[in-house]
This record gives C-alpha cells, sequence and structure tokens, in this order.
C-alpha cells in the first residue's frame, strides 16, 4: 500500500474563518510542483479536506495529473483531527494507493504515527510538502517513509 501525504499551498493569512483560507498564487505553483512528484502514479483515491484551501489544493493535482477517479471531500482531515477517527476511516477504504491533502499539525502527527508510532512526533511539513509512505498495513509504525519532498527546496 502507498499512502501519500499532501499539506495544502501556501494560503492568504487572514479571511473570514480559518477554514475560508484560500492559495496565494505562490501557494498555487508550490502545489503544482509537489503534483508532479506524483506523476505516473497509480492513485485509487483524493481523499482532502473541507477548507477552501485544500480543497484547491485537491483541484490543482487533479488538473496537473488528469487524474479522473474519485476525490473525496472527508470531514474529519482538519488541522486538529483525531489520529483514532483518520485510522478507523482509513482502515475501511478498499483503495491500496490514496493521496490525503491536509493540514499541520495533523498531516506531520499522522505520518509520524505511521512511521516510527509515536502520537507525539511529527513529520516536518511545510507548505505542500509531499511525504511517500509505502507499507503492506496502514498500522501505527509499520509503514516506511519513502521520500519527503519540500516545494520550496532547489
Amino acid at each position: 500500500m502507498k499512502l501519500w501525504l499532501l499539506r495544502h499551498g501556501e494560503a492568504e493569512p487572514r479571511a473570514r474563518t480559518d477554514a475560508e483560507r484560500n492559495l496565494t498564487e505562490s501557494g498555487r505553483e508550490e502545489v503544482r510542483r509537489s503534483a508532479g512528484h506524483l506523476e505516473g502514479q497509480q492513485l485509487g483515491a483524493i481523499l482532502v479536506s473541507p477548507y477552501n484551501r485544500a480543497q484547491q489544493t485537491a483541484e490543482l493535482v487533479r488538473q496537473v495529473l488528469q487524474f479522473d477517479g474519485p476525490v473525496v471531500t472527508v470531514p474529519w482531515l482538519t488541522p486538529e483531527s483525531d489520529l483514532r477517527e483518520a485510522m478507523l476511516y482509513l482502515d475501511r477504504r478498499e483503495e491500496r494507493d490514496l493521496l490525503l491533502v491536509t493540514h499541520q499539525p495533523f498531516v506531520g502527527a499522522l505520518g509520524s504515527w505511521l512511521v516510527d508510532g509515536h502520537r507525539n512526533g511529527s513529520l516536518p511539513m511545510a507548505t505542500a510538502s509531499l511525504a511517500e509512505l509505502e507499507g503492506e498495513d496502514l498500522a501505527a509504525g509499520l509503514m516506511s517513509l519513502v521520500s519527503l519532498r519540500h516545494p520550496r527546496q532547489a
């Protein structure tokens, strides 16, 4: 199984609510660069946070990849999501290769939980960072971190 974790691109600093913040032009470019690393991958589905910036990130990925599979808005993929709820939901998915588009601190905590088995750790996920995890099972400490790419790095 492969699981890709993508943090949304850079967002505007303020909006009426946190959920309404949109991507900046710089954030859109970051996402396009990160999406390029997914070309050729066989994604089963894209699971995305309901927040505007994550929805916009997922749409850009879909466009870059010309992905015509399911893009599913998942209410628990927000910044403060519960790892247990996430694991229960992901365990019920049938796809073997998933992309999650979400936020910090959740994305870093989920990555650390799956790779290291620690709830208090965190993968360093800047805006539009993309982590690739692989393993036989989606379980705490049983996945390997294949790559972690940050779009602002040269």
